[in-house]
């Protein structure tokens, strides 16, 4: 089937859609907007596709920005018969933006019309739209909008003429194209003579030059530049010039630099590029020192004809220039050629310009009343020095005396050492090259530097650069030396210097770096001497420290703490210190800041909290900035100075008190605690029991009381028995004693055994006896305890000797017999009998009766009381029968030199008195050995 076929079914199926959606109004919109689409896009009957229900007029414009525009959307007839279309329903998008109502304008019903009044807001695509049945809006046509501007005439043009070579060379225009267009615009170059046109010239990749490559030099060219887009056409100024008026020469080439005649001259050669038959050149010549970058032109009318050399006067002797050349036609007309290649040169030696700069340091020499004089100076700078400087000549001259040699020094470096008496100098110094000697440099040594010194000394950086200023003294100064030197913790000063002449008061110090400390000084120089210097330190930039304080604890107490730190070095200063700052603070507490000069190196915190602990950091400030040390920690002393002593001094007092009054006790209480802790113990081999015999009674000298008693007093008294039958004779206070007695007497009754019992408490045990009583030693205890109480006699008489308890613990041995008990005596065997054994006859009962105890303790009474009492006891035993005779006359005896040994106020007080007197049966035994002398006895 061919087209024409096929777009006649579709149309005829259209009639049939329009008839059915007449016939149902309600059906869906979308029905009817896919009979539209059918419509848009079915081909017509005339075998083509089917047109479009509309268009756009004008088609796809360029439009000049800003200016007004309308565009006509018209809808074709054919669609007018389906679904109710007309222009009514028409809608304008820009770039589906849908244009406002306002512009809109219905010229009938198949047109509608919008207005743009400024083509700055029109976009591209601008579309037509309709609404079919007001709900399904369809695009009918859209066209492509462009706006631009129209060329501007291209201005500023301007032709130059290139040589190449000898024989070759272009020309090239350039111009100013003008606004950027928002089109596509051609640039076209047009050259012609007056009458020939030649090609044009079209510029590539750019729209500003384009080169001509073929052109004729004495011929005038006229010149001009079209500028063409969619919306116009411009041209520029004619330019009408002849191609060798505007060419641009190549620079000289070969150029060599030579020494001229004098040295402060050099010669200059060169070649051209471009013969004098076509073009006569003129020339422009610069030059500058090597290493300085201002450069210095000679004169043009010096060199404005043709020429291939030139000679440069007024350079300095001795100095490297640097030389460049370039050319252009002599007329003026055309361009400078550009500089060519830097030659240098070296112009010749002259001697030199000024002498030296000279200075001096003095240092105190090792040897009295001299000087260490160390002469510096300054090399010339070469503009200076006008050539190489072979050695340097001083001369030292002694102004204090005239007759002092003069001294001369060749030297090659810049520093002379002399060794000089204290004085007033004069040093002269020459610089000499190849060409001769320099002026000389005089330097004045005076003896001291009485003269003026400059006044207000001050520094201040500006444009980073360090100026020194100063007041000037009052007396004329010739000039002014300015030492500085950097300022360091771990080497020496090195001495910088330079002069200044006499009529300045500030200077710019070179050299100077920043954050670096300089000591500065200034001295003024005058015609017969030297002011003092004045010193000053100075920085020409400042900085934070490079680290802070590190501080520590000197001392600390219960509410203060010392802390010290070591000034920061010179080096980590980086500036001025204007304080320290120490900032401190408890664990949970507020820090505080305490403010301290930078001049101290301790500071004391107070009204500290005892016992706790501290975190304190100490801060370096400077002008422009401050830095933190590290952090140090403490503790508080809990208790403060003095509160310790003052408690441990008064306790140790108190202590030492106790001790000596200690010492005092026990050295005056010697003897009773000598007593009691280290007991005295007879040796039983020299104890007089050891030599009894228990046959016959021992024979005593009774007569030499030397013998017996070499110390003139009793030792120690045990137990002595005295019985007493009537206790109602003694009064209660003559009884009190005794019964402390008897006390004494149960604490030791357990350890009282003895012979015979020295206590009646103590257990009763057989004496000493023959064989007839059938009683053997082996009865006694093995703990026999005996003394001897040794007396003095009773105001001169003759003393007694009694045996009494012994603390000795040695057993008695039968064998220890006193040879002389054996030697035979006046007493009888019966006699012996009766002295170991008192009432044989009779029982051994009533062990447990109370007996009088005479112990160690004596107590001072009154000495008739205890004579009373003696007689009372005798009287009371007076009774008994004879047989206890013996033994109360012996008690009585020992008792009476008791008394007498002690009449001086000592009393030998009873524990016990019984109330009734005791019979023959009842009297207590006494199991210690007895002696008898003198028609008494004494228990021993």
């Amino acid at each position: 089937m061919d087209q024409q076929g096929l777009g006649g079914i579709l149309w005829n199926y259209l009639k049939i859609f329009k008839i059915l959606c007449s016939m149902f109004s309600r059906w869906n919109w979308v029905a009817c907007g896919f009979y539209l689409m059918l419509n848009i896009c079915s081909p017509d009957a005339s075998g083509g596709l089917v047109q479009s229900c509309g268009h756009i007029i004008p088609e796809s414009p360029v439009l000049a920005l800003g200016s007004n525009f309308t565009a006509l959307c018209i809808l074709n007839e054919s669609c007018l018969d389906f679904g109710n279309i007309y222009a009514s329903q028409i809608i304008w998008k820009i770039k589906n933006r849908v244009v406002p109502k306002e512009q809109y304008r219905e010229i009938n019903r198949t047109v509608s019309s919008v207005t743009f009044n400024d083509t700055s807001s029109l976009a591209t695509p601008l579309t037509c739209n309709i609404l079919a049945d007001g709900q399904m809006e369809q695009n009918i046509y859209g066209i492509t909008v462009t706006v631009g501007l129209a060329p501007e005439k291209p201005k500023n043009l301007s032709c130059i003429v290139h040589l190449l070579s000898r024989f070759r060379h272009v020309m090239t225009c350039t111009w100013d194209p003008g606004r950027h267009t928002f089109l596509d615009t051609q640039f076209r170059l047009r050259y012609s003579w007056p009458e020939e046109l030649f090609p044009d010239c079209i510029p590539k990749d750019v729209n500003n030059s384009c080169t001509i490559t073929d052109i004729q030099f004495f011929v005038n060219t006229e010149i001009w530049v079209e500028a063409t887009n969619a919306l116009g056409k411009a041209e520029s100024d004619h330019l009408v010039v002849d191609p060798i008026d505007i060419v641009k020469p190549l620079s000289p080439q070969n150029v060599s630099v030579s020494s001229g005649a004098l040295p402060t001259g050099l010669k200059l050669s060169w070649e051209n590029w471009i013969s004098d038959a076509v073009m006569k050149l003129k020339f422009n010549i610069r030059y500058r020192i090597v290493g300085d970058t201002n450069w210095t032109e000679v004169p043009s009318e010096d060199t404005a004809s043709p020429r291939t050399s030139f000679n440069v006067q007024g350079l300095r002797p001795y100095t490297e220039y640097a030389f460049s050349i370039r050319c252009m036609k002599e007329d003026g007309e055309g361009y400078w050629s550009d500089w060519s290649e830097e030659k240098t040169g070296i112009t010749s030696e002259e001697q030199p310009s000024k002498g030296p700069p000279l200075w001096r340091i003095i240092d105190k020499s090792h040897s009295p009343g001299s000087w260490t004089v160390h002469l510096i100076w300054k090399a010339l700078k070469p503009f200076e020095a006008n050539g190489v400087i072979l050695q340097y000549e001083v001369t030292v001259r002694d102004k204090s005396s005239l007759t002092s040699p003069v001294k001369k020094y060749n030297v090659t470096g810049t520093n002379q050492t002399l060794q000089l008496p204290e004085g007033t100098y004069e040093v002269t110094l020459i610089a000499r090259n190849s060409a001769g000697a320099s002026p000389p440099s005089v330097l004045l040594i005076p003896a001291s530097n009485s003269k003026a010194p400059v006044k207000n000394l001050r520094t201040l950086p500006k444009h980073d650069k360090l100026w020194v200023g100063w007041t000037a003294p009052n007396s004329f100064v010739l000039k002014y030396v300015i030492e500085w030197c950097l300022v360091s913790s771990s080497s020496d000063c090195i001495i910088e210097w330079q002069i200044a002449p006499g009529d300045i008061q500030d200077i710019e110090l070179k050299g100077i770096k920043p954050f670096k400390c300089y000591l500065i000084t200034v001295y003024p120089l005058y015609a017969d001497g030297q002011g003092s210097g004045q010193s000053v330190k100075a920085y020409l930039k400042q900085d934070r420290p490079s680290k802070g304080p590190t501080v520590q604890t000197k001392k600390v107490g219960k509410a203060e703490a010392v802390l010290t730190w070591n000034h920061l070095t010179v080096e980590e200063q980086n500036g001025f210190i204007r304080n320290y700052t120490i900032l401190y603070k408890t664990i949970d507490g507020n820090e505080t800041v305490v403010t301290v000069d930078p001049s101290k190196t301790e500071y004391t915190l107070s009204s500290l909290t005892s016992d706790t602990l501290y975190t304190v950091r100490m801060m370096a400030s400077t002008d422009n900035g401050s830095r933190t040390g590290p952090d140090f920690t403490f503790t508080t002393q809990k208790f403060g100075r003095g509160e310790i002593e003052a408690i441990v001094v008064p306790v140790c007092l108190a202590f030492l008190l106790i001790v000596l009054l200690g010492v005092l006790f026990c050295f005056n209480k010697r003897d009773l605690i000598k007593k009691h802790i280290w007991p005295i113990v007879p040796d039983p081999s020299k104890s007089n029991i050891a030599q009894w015999s228990p046959q016959v009674p021992a024979k005593h000298n009774f007569n030499s009381k030397d013998q017996m008693y070499p110390e003139g007093s009793f030792t120690d008294v045990s137990v002595v028995e005295i019985e007493a039958d009537d206790k109602k004779s003694f009064s209660e206070q003559d009884l009190k004693p005794f019964d402390l007695l008897k006390k004494e007497k149960s604490t030791s009754e357990g350890h009282s055994s003895g012979i015979g019992g020295s206590s009646c408490m103590s257990s009763p045990r057989q004496s000493v006896s023959d064989s007839d009583e059938g009683e053997t030693t082996q009865n006694t205890s093995s703990t026999v305890q005996y003394s001897t109480v040794v007396l003095n006699g009773y105001r001169d008489q003759t003393p007694v000797q009694v045996f009494s308890r012994s603390e000795s613990t040695q057993p008695l041995l039968d064998s220890e017999e006193r040879p002389e008990d054996h030697a035979g005596g006046v007493d009888s065997p019966a006699q012996r009998q009766q002295y170991f054994r008192q009432n044989g006859g009779q029982d051994e009962v009533n062990t447990d009766r109370p007996c009088f105890e005479i112990t160690k303790q004596f107590i001072h009474g009154n000495e008739g009381d205890l004579v009373g009492f003696v007689q009372l006891q005798i009287s009371g035993q007076s009774s008994q029968p004879l047989g206890f005779e013996i033994e109360k006359n012996t008690q009585e005896a020992a008792l009476s030199n008791v008394l007498q040994t002690y009449t001086e106020g000592q009393t030998v007080r009873p524990e016990t008195v019984e109330e009734n007197p005791l019979s023959v049966d009842e009297m207590p035994k006494s199991y210690l050995p007895q002696t008898v002398r003198h028609g008494g006895y004494m228990p021993q």
